[in-house]
């Protein structure tokens, strides 16, 4: 292989990894905006069970819909706080 030929490849190389870095990068974010998302769906919903709980002229129902709406707060928390940390 020549100089210019090694000159050649080693410059496509550095394209590919700039490329290849861009695409990480992007695909990060676009994780990042997917959880955003996606955490701020489940506290939506967790609001309106917290409501309907409170709501409620029954002690079983609210006990029921404050303890589901706790649990999908911790879920979806551990499951964002998992996600976040596997896109660093």
């Amino acid at each position: 292989m020549t100089t210019d030929q090694t000159a050649a490849v080693d410059a496509a190389v550095q394209r590919i990894r700039d490329l290849n870095e861009r695409l990480v990068e992007s695909a990060k974010a676009a994780g990042q905006a997917s959880l955003d998302a996606y955490e701020k769906a489940l506290q939506s919903l967790v609001d309106f069970e917290e409501k309907a709980a409170n709501a409620s002229q029954l002690d079983w129902v609210t006990n029921i819909a404050a303890a589901h709406a706790k649990f999908l707060q911790d879920v979806s928390s551990a499951y964002v706080q998992a996600a976040r940390q596997a896109l660093k």
